[in-house]
């Protein structure tokens, strides 16, 4: 039986209004969008971090975000979370490459 290695998480830069305003995790670029759009990002261009394309161009993951409240199930709930929670909704618009950042 072969053993399953677990992939590495990937650094994923927001982009906004042309400057790299925060960084995200994830193993993929939703997964690091869904984490944007929990904050409140709406717009979400990710660039993934120390990766540069053969071309010596940058690939950059197009979302469109949004967030909801939502109530949290009696099953999942803890004493220290609160009654509602935000939900995060993320749907890719594409992919772009750009040769600069800024």
């Amino acid at each position: 039986m072969a053993k399953r290695r677990a992939a590495s998480k990937k650094y994923y830069k927001l982009i906004k209004s042309g400057k790299e305003v925060a960084t995200f995790t994830g193993r993929q670029p939703r997964q690091a969008a869904l984490k944007a759009a929990t904050r409140g990002y709406a717009d979400i261009r990710l660039r993934e971090r120390g990766r540069r394309n053969k071309d010596r161009t940058y690939t950059v993951h197009v979302f469109k975000g949004s967030r909801k409240k939502v109530s949290v199930p009696a099953s999942s709930k803890v004493s220290w979370l609160p009654s509602q929670v935000w939900k995060p909704v993320v749907k890719k618009v594409g992919i772009e490459r750009t040769k600069k950042l800024r």
